[in-house]
């Protein structure tokens, strides 16, 4: 197949994120990797009554509630709404709160995140080629965009990209076909002549194969395919590997 087109997933696709890089701070005597205190510097100035124990502890119980929202249909819980959830927890009302806390909360937590981010190096170079004779496109599961374009932003390729889809603008998150659709809908590519590449075969392999898109699946430790996934036209470790793939 000749491909005129790749998609691309974000986060251990094109861009690694590590954990160590968060920072560090104690919670009850434990030392945890979270952006929790950035949160709670920007939340204790309108309500000190707030400790550090329990904003992060209120951080982490929306981000489980999240999660299982999102397990349930694919639907996306977009940030404003998980820190909606996060006022609740903390028996905030966010109506006698000024306007725009959850933002400025939101960004501090994307400020953070956005450090933990590591693009690596080969992968410009890889990208700038690729744009030259193919239509690229990042197609990701994340609950705000603004994190994602930064990134992007911060590595010198956001404008190698015809469309950046991220779940929170779309509603719902891949596997299902929305998210994809609006991506194909965006770009006017053919699914057929679509590669796309990602690091999750439940996610990325079998939203793919639901389309009609040929897959490569990035699984660096040999993991092997989950049950009931249809298995990837491609298997590499790198991302290195994809040039020799769509140059054939």
């Amino acid at each position: 197949m000749a491909y005129t087109s790749i998609f691309f997933d974000l986060f251990d696709t094109l861009v690694h994120f590590d954990r160590d890089r968060l920072p560090t701070v104690e919670i009850n005597g434990k030392a945890v990797r979270s952006t929790v205190a950035y949160l709670h510097a920007v939340l204790a100035a309108h309500a000190p009554d707030v400790t550090l124990e329990r904003c992060h502890g209120a951080l982490q119980a929306s981000w489980h509630e999240a999660e299982r929202l999102r397990a349930i249909d694919h639907r996306e819980v977009p940030a404003r709404e998980r820190f909606a959830d996060f006022f609740r927890r903390l028996a905030l009302d966010p109506r006698e709160l000024p306007p725009g806390l959850d933002v400025a909360l939101i960004d501090a937590h994307r400020r953070e995140l956005a450090k933990a981010a590591n693009f690596p190096a080969h992968h410009r170079p890889l990208l700038e080629r690729l744009a030259r004779r193919h239509r690229l496109a990042v197609v990701s599961n994340f609950d705000y965009t603004p994190t994602a374009l930064a990134i992007l932003d911060a590595a010198g390729v956001r404008e190698l990209f015809a469309a950046i889809v991220v779940s929170d603008e779309v509603g719902w998150r891949k596997p299902r076909a929305d998210i994809f659709e609006e991506a194909i809908r965006r770009t006017g590519v053919e699914p057929r002549r679509t590669l796309f590449v990602g690091d999750r075969a439940d996610i990325d392999v079998a939203g793919a194969h639901g389309m009609g898109m040929d897959s490569a699946w990035i699984n660096p430790g040999r993991e092997p395919l989950p049950p009931g996934i249809p298995p990837p036209l491609y298997e590499i470790r790198d991302l290195a590997e994809l040039e020799a793939i769509v140059d054939r």
